[in-house]
């Protein structure tokens, strides 16, 4: 069952999502086909109930908003960008152990 504070964005709420100041947003490019994207879920569902007030997780179905994919050049999923102040400053591509992303992550949090 997905979280209730992971976000749904579409084409159209996209860039009020991201820009907004405050805490970093990491978007997860998917699709419901991508079986790696699938087992990152319940991982990102995870994050997104334990950082609440430090992190907010976003989901983009890559099939739904094929605009906003190709403006980040998302070429292969499950990749997750993250962004700060309506900026890119991290990309992760590729599922990845809970450990791992937050390692990643870490320094931006």
């Amino acid at each position: 069952m997905a979280s209730e504070n992971v976000t749904i964005l579409s084409d159209e709420t996209f860039a009020d999502t991201v820009g907004a100041d405050g805490e970093p947003v990491l978007v997860d490019f998917w699709a419901e086909w991508c079986g790696p994207c699938k087992m990152i879920a319940p991982i990102l569902d995870e994050i997104a109930d334990e950082q609440v007030g430090n992190l907010k997780i976003a989901k983009l179905n890559v099939d739904e908003a094929p605009n906003t994919a190709r403006q980040y050049e998302v070429m292969s999923i499950p990749t997750m960008l993250l962004f700060k102040d309506g900026e890119v400053v991290k990309k992760i591509v590729g599922a990845k152990p809970k450990d791992a992303l937050m390692g990643e992550l870490a320094e931006h949090l």
